[in-house]
């Protein structure tokens, strides 16, 4: 773990100005923020902000999340294979498929691009679905996402509405994991000028075209504001896990789908004191 303090620390060193739009640079500080807006101090930033924002390796570490949740599928081997049925040789003029036997006219089968036949390339089960990914990689990618929150322009570009967000990455005290109901949690959020993204949010519902509607997949949602706590149990997950958009993901459990829906980086994000201190020891 100390070599790879040691080669975290030297990014502060480097020069990031090939992956930062000018004028903005990594964080010093990270302002801190009451749950009425105002400010109230500053701490330091994690080395996770100090990272290059790499959208190569994100996208490459988002499909390979995105990958691992596909499930294997295959066809039965028996498909389109159980028909007692023989080719009728030549000679009388009709093609040489496989038939059914007793009629008068008979229907061919069991051959491909035939009505009732086998597919001619079936799902094969064995075929390999996940993209996988090293762990040090990962976690690369996992940190590269981290720092893409804390720049302005990365979180324009996905589309956020960020006019009224006084800082980012934008961090609330520790006492706001205590909200517990949904009118305080949006509060919170307008406070914070977090709420007309939310609104975004809402306006961009839409009912799916097609047939995955009856399909327990009946509205496409846009990705809004992604809130990160020190743990899943705090009564601010709960508060805020209906609005529009809106994920809720304890520190400990961020990984490329919830920090860079779509592959691309740059969610806005909201992190509390105590996410922001247990960060410090994680994806290292």
């Amino acid at each position: 773990m100390g070599a790879v303090m040691m080669d975290l620390l030297k990014f502060k060193q480097l020069d990031l100005s090939p992956y930062i739009q000018p004028g903005e640079k990594p964080p010093e500080k990270l302002k801190v923020y009451g749950p009425d807006g105002a400010y109230i101090a500053d701490i330091d930033p994690p080395l996770h902000f100090m990272e290059p924002v790499r959208p190569d390796l994100i996208r490459r570490a988002y499909l390979s999340a995105l990958s691992a949740r596909f499930q294997p599928k295959g066809v039965y081997e028996g498909a389109g294979r159980e028909h007692s049925c023989e080719s009728f040789g030549v000679g009388l003029g009709i093609a040489r498929i496989p038939r059914y036997k007793g009629s008068l006219w008979p229907r061919g089968c069991f051959a491909p691009n035939t009505r009732g036949g086998r597919r001619a390339h079936p799902p094969k089960v064995e075929k390999k679905l996940h993209e996988e990914i090293n762990r040090k990689e990962k976690n690369l990618a996992i940190r590269s996402a981290i720092a893409a929150t804390a720049y302005r322009s990365w979180v324009a570009a996905r589309g956020h509405v960020v006019d009224k967000i006084p800082a980012l990455p934008l961090v609330v005290v520790g006492d706001a994991e205590k909200v517990g109901r949904a009118k305080e949690a949006r509060k919170l959020l307008e406070a914070l000028g977090l709420w007309p993204d939310v609104e975004r949010a809402a306006a961009g519902v839409k009912i799916r075209s097609g047939k995955g509607k009856r399909r327990g997949r009946r509205y496409k949602e846009p990705k809004s504001v992604l809130v990160v706590v020190s743990s899943a149990d705090v009564p601010l997950a709960a508060a805020v896990r209906n609005f529009p958009g809106v994920d809720v993901v304890p520190v400990d459990g961020l990984n490329m789908l919830v920090l860079a829906p779509g592959g691309a980086p740059g969610r806005l994000t909201l992190w509390t004191v105590p996410a922001v201190e247990k960060l410090r020891g994680l994806y290292l």
